[in-house]
Formats: C-alpha cells, structure tokens, sequence
C-alpha cells in the first residue's frame, strides 16, 4: 500500500476529499481525467506538480476503496 505515501485526506483541504499529497489535487480529478481517456503524460503536463507515481497511487487508492465495499443485491 504505497499509496499511503501520496495520498492524504484532510477535512481543511478539499473538504477532506483524498488529494496527493502537497496538493490541492483531488483523486477524483486525476480518475475522471483517465476515464475520459486522457493519457498519464498529459495529465502530468497538464498538472507538472505531479509524478507518474502520484497517478499511480491514485490507481491503488481506488482499487483499495472498492475492494472493501460490499454489493447489495436484492
């Protein structure tokens, strides 16, 4: 869990939505920029502030968060 390294929550910054670490940068951000098909190089242009390493622990943030969740079916 790397992730932990980079990714912060804090109720002061973002309304305590997750971030990168020395950011303002919000883990939701960088994953509806790859959903909508932008590529880590651009990101990282777009956001210079930020390693591949920072996109990458957003991966591992999220597929940490949904691994705990619990499927309801009626």
């Amino acid at each position: 869990m790397k992730y932990k390294e980079r990714i912060i929550s804090n109720p002061g910054i973002m309304l305590g939505k997750p971030i990168i670490k020395g950011t303002r940068i919000t883990v939701e951000l960088i994953l509806k920029k790859l959903s909508e098909g932008m590529e880590i190089e651009e990101i990282l242009e777009a956001y210079p502030e930020l390693t591949k390493e920072d996109i990458l622990a957003c991966l591992e943030y999220s597929a940490e968060v949904i691994s705990r969740e619990e499927m309801i079916v009626p």
